[in-house]
């Protein structure tokens, strides 16, 4: 039997498109399926804040990228869901690298919540724990004539 889900190139040529920031920074879906994602943010100097530590706008950049991965996953690559909250507990600072980000969806309905964990591609300890929110977007209804 064939799996109905999308390729993470495909996920990722469609985050690209939707989120040019993402693509911008270069931020890659390396797996999306069964409601979970990996994304990787390789090393961008411009994400740096002062004291060599990547940047917290960067880091939520990440996680909900990655939470929307995580989503394309699930609904076939089209989905127009929305955030509604995002919220983030730095644990310790990111040195420059590369940065992984590992998404689940704990619950999927009208309203998503998920949770993301960010870590350095170097290192299993987890800098960064994100949950985020979502609405749930129907597409448009046509006026009847």
């Amino acid at each position: 039997m064939d799996d109905p889900s999308p390729s993470p190139a495909a996920i990722q040529a469609v985050v690209h498109q939707g989120v040019p920031l993402a693509a911008a920074w270069g931020i890659e879906v390396v797996s999306a399926a069964d409601g979970a994602a990996l994304c990787r943010l390789p090393w961008r100097e411009e994400l740096l804040r002062p004291g060599a530590t990547v940047s917290g706008p960067a880091l939520m950049g990440l996680a909900d990228v990655a939470m929307w991965a995580a989503l394309l996953g699930i609904t076939g690559g089209k989905d127009e869901s929305l955030t509604t909250s995002l919220t983030i507990h730095f644990l310790r600072r990111l040195a420059p690298g590369p940065v992984l980000a590992e998404a689940r969806i704990l619950k999927h309905g009208r309203i998503i919540v998920g949770e993301v964990l960010i870590r350095s591609e170097a290192s299993e300890e987890v800098a960064a724990h994100v949950t985020p929110s979502w609405t749930a977007v129907s597409p448009a209804r046509r006026p009847s004539r």
